[in-house]
């Protein structure tokens, strides 16, 4: 999962998980992440997800995107660059991966190790002649 640290404006120090591609950047409210900020477009750009590449932004019409203070129209952003529009200064980032619950797991190794001691005991019992 990918998510978007905002470094600067009205949201400042928030961050926004990606969790769904495309992923639509700007002013309406109809885009994923809506940030009310001057220069500032309705829809200024868009984060995709393209196989062999990984995620794209792309800007939409004539927008402007600095990505790590480059003007760019499209590019694969890479882990910790820093996006620029407008007045909004945000970081990409590759968002904390969830763990899943290990219980079941832990309790199964339990489980066979019990069952592994109390057919070492029982063998050793039999073989002593003890059972």
């Amino acid at each position: 999962m990918v998510q978007l640290n905002i470094l600067s404006g009205a949201k400042a120090g928030g961050s926004q998980a990606v969790r769904r591609f495309p992923f639509h950047v700007g002013r309406a409210a109809d885009n994923d992440l809506c940030l009310d900020a001057a220069g500032v477009w309705d829809h200024h750009f868009v984060l995709n997800l393209r196989r062999k590449e990984g995620v794209v932004l792309e800007t939409v019409d004539q927008a402007f995107a600095a990505v790590n203070d480059q003007s760019q129209t499209s590019i694969r952003l890479r882990n910790g660059d820093f996006i620029s529009f407008g007045s909004v200064k945000v970081r990409f980032w590759l968002a904390a991966p969830r763990q899943r619950g290990l219980l079941l797991r832990e309790w199964s190794a339990w489980l066979i190790l019990i069952l592994v001691t109390l057919g070492q005991v029982a063998l050793i019992a039999w073989l002593l002649g003890l059972g």
